[in-house]
């Protein structure tokens, strides 16, 4: 998970923190990665909070209007050029 943080950093000026708990911790176990994890392979969450700070979130009011496209875009392409990255150095 260091790697993966240091390398978004290097490549992008988006903020990014890191974590690293257990799954008993609210939220941390809610996602996608939990069924990777299930079955042996590492895998992490990225997140902005939303449950924690978006009222909306996963309710029929969570609409596209709602959403701030620019800061999405941005961290997208981070995790584009990270993954690259990391890709081009196992080569």
């Amino acid at each position: 998970m260091r790697g993966c943080v240091q390398a978004f950093a290097s490549v992008s000026d988006f903020p990014v923190q890191s974590i690293a708990t257990l799954a008993l911790v609210p939220g941390v176990s809610w996602s996608d990665h939990l069924a990777f994890w299930r079955y042996g392979y590492k895998a992490f969450m990225i997140t902005d909070t939303a449950f924690y700070r978006y009222p909306f979130y996963h309710t029929a009011q969570d609409t596209p209007d709602k959403l701030n496209y620019v800061p999405f875009a941005e961290m997208a392409n981070g995790l584009f050029l990270m993954l690259s990255q990391l890709a081009n150095a196992l080569r």
